[in-house]
């Protein structure tokens, strides 16, 4: 198609610096002509760096989507607003692109999948880990049924001492949480969808705020401070599925351990097993014998993949952007981000209760 895709990006900061933009830019049939931040001096800077030509800058995201001739918006701002704007712009006539999560509660992201519904506008969530390689590779054979019927998993995400101590991070009401909604988020939805399983039966969750309390600790980024500390620097679930099917779930910023890992997952079905804690591993029985495989993925043959050197966030502009012009299902359903929001919310349930979260049929 020839279309040109014009685009409005809302939330000029770290996430959108460090993917969205760039990877925009090289998409041969999109444009980006407005820009949107509470601090107007970063959305001028964006514009300046990424926009078209008479790009326009705003400070409030109601007047942006005011802009008839916008088709995309890209919501890039803390997880509390993701609901609001996205809602909003559905409603305002245009295709969205919102950040992970899906939304800070299971209602807004209800919300959110309710107005997609509503308005036919197409509805994705920005988890990019799906785009890797090993996870395409890996989703194939799922699909495929290489690995039978697979009955456990397990989602990793876990940092030994990496705490983001910029931005809102450690803001609970503007995040709704702290590792478990970041990264454990993108572990979670990597595992649903290799799985491609999305019906939760029931969930048990552990929180714990136990090295986010101290001064000077060692951190990645930087020292962080204990006022401000005001979400969990860990946290753990145990999920049922409908089907029997078990997953658990690691997440952590904060933790005594030597072995991390984030946006991996460890697979077990009855034809065979899969992990990405070295590479992408492949298990299983042959002519009554154990065997391992290491999938080489430096070459093509990938889903999706033609052997060039697109990075992970390019593939997913890419693809994206197609799913727009070409009137197709993004890859990241909005239906899948709602239940990886369901189950995340479930764990913080169960940990202030203390009880097991069962959900409805």
């Amino acid at each position: 198609m020839s279309k040109t895709l014009k685009i409005g990006i809302i939330g000029c900061g770290g996430i959108a610096n460090g993917k969205h933009m760039p990877s925009l830019k090289k998409q041969k049939q999109v444009e980006m002509v407005a820009f949107c931040d509470i601090v107007p001096e970063r959305a001028e800077k964006a514009a300046a760096e990424f926009g078209a030509e008479g790009a326009k800058v705003y400070t409030d995201f109601r007047e942006l989507l005011k802009d008839g001739s916008l088709d995309v918006i890209h919501v890039c701002t803390p997880n509390d607003s993701h609901a609001e704007i996205t809602v909003a712009s559905l409603d305002a006539g245009k295709h969205v692109m919102c950040e992970k999560p899906m939304a800070k509660t299971t209602a807004q992201a209800k919300e959110m999948l309710e107005a997609a519904k509503r308005t036919g506008k197409k509805l994705t969530i920005g988890y990019q880990n799906r785009f890797r390689n090993d996870s395409l590779y890996l989703k194939e054979m799922c699909d495929n049924g290489e690995l039978g019927d697979i009955y456990y998993g397990k989602a990793l995400a876990i940092r030994r001492r990496a705490v983001p101590t910029w931005g809102v991070f450690l803001d609970e009401e503007k995040q709704g949480g702290g590792p478990l909604i970041d990264i454990g988020t993108h572990a979670l939805d990597l595992t649903l969808w290799l799985m491609d399983n999305y019906k939760p039966k029931s969930v048990m969750g552990t929180t714990f705020h136990k090295l986010g309390q101290r001064e000077n600790a060692a951190n990645a980024f930087g020292p962080w401070d204990p006022k401000e500390f005001n979400v969990e620097d860990s946290a753990f679930g145990f999920i049922t599925m409908d089907n029997g099917a078990t997953i658990i779930l690691e997440s952590s910023w904060a933790l005594n351990v030597i072995e991390t890992g984030e946006a991996k997952t460890v697979l077990a079905g009855t034809e065979g097993g899969a992990d990405m804690k070295e590479g992408l591993r492949i298990n299983g029985e042959k002519m009554s014998r154990l065997y391992e495989t290491n999938i080489d993925l430096g070459a093509g043959g990938v889903a999706f993949y033609s052997g060039s050197a697109e990075s992970d966030s390019d593939r997913e502009a890419r693809l994206w952007v197609e799913a727009v012009l070409e009137d197709k299902e993004p890859v990241v359903k909005p239906e899948q981000a709602y239940v990886v929001t369901q189950i995340l919310e479930a764990i913080y349930e169960s940990a202030k209760s203390g009880k097991a979260v069962y959900f409805e049929d």
